[in-house]
């Protein structure tokens, strides 16, 4: 007999023990971790996503079939991460206990298209919370319900499937979402162009960054709005490439 199986009272085989919840990673919450200055989070307000990518190097933009499924808010705030198993959301229901008033719950259902993770209910009950709003790397459901909430939920799609409450998942370990590495206390950004991830350690710098250029880079916008720009940077590029022209 294999030994993860067991016996009952009369010799027969019941459950396989494989099939029970195991304490330890995949089944697990920590209910705290390192925060970002309130000060810092706010001060990403002032900027765009795009302009927080480019900050970046264009390594922590999300894939672009997460976006606001429920209305046009943007979102900036602390992330508290969630990885649940496909077509369960235990862990999303116990996140609301975890979470602070102003975070952001970052949901990682592996793209799974089987069962929403976040409907209606969940939604109402993390706004009365102060949650500011979810980023899901996986389905949602009761629209109408949603729309009517009015939380900002970033999600890669909508279906009636309902998810099932038995686990097992994490919460505040690393996540995947929308192919960027996720680990709670990060800050996300996310508007109507997408949705970018602060790594929590870059987050003072990147912000000093984004203030640094501000200005010039507002007067390049506007310089380019009125016709005032050369496009010899172009030229350079390609012959500094050894591009062939033809007539």
């Amino acid at each position: 007999m294999e030994k993860d199986c067991f016996e009952t009272g009369d010799g027969a085989v019941a459950k396989p023990k494989s099939s029970e919840m195991n304490p330890g990673p995949g089944f697990m919450v920590r209910k705290s971790f390192p925060r970002v200055d309130d000060d810092i989070i706010e001060g990403f307000r002032e900027f765009e996503t795009t302009d927080v990518s480019d900050a970046l190097n264009r390594m922590y933009t999300t894939g672009s079939d997460i976006q606001n499924l429920a209305n046009q808010d943007s979102l900036v705030g602390t992330v508290v991460t969630v990885k649940v198993f496909p077509g369960d959301n235990l862990m999303v229901h116990k996140a609301l206990d975890i979470a602070k008033p102003g975070d952001i719950i970052a949901v990682d259902a592996s793209q799974s298209k089987t069962a929403a993770v976040v409907g209606d209910l969940i939604a109402n009950k993390a706004k009365s919370r102060g949650i500011a709003g979810f980023v899901i790397d996986g389905f949602i459901r009761d629209l109408p319900g949603i729309l009517e909430c009015g939380l900002p939920i970033y999600a890669i799609g909508v279906t009636p499937f309902g998810p099932l409450h038995r686990g097992p998942g994490e919460i505040n370990y690393p996540i995947s979402l929308g192919g960027v590495v996720v680990q709670a206390g990060d800050i996300v950004s996310a508007d109507r162009s997408g949705v970018v991830v602060v790594p929590s350690w870059a987050a003072a710098d990147t912000l000093a960054r984004l203030r640094e250029n501000r200005d010039r880079m507002s007067q390049y916008v506007a310089d380019v709005k009125r016709g005032r720009f050369s496009n010899a940077w172009v030229d350079d590029q390609l012959n500094a490439e050894g591009c062939q022209f033809n007539e």
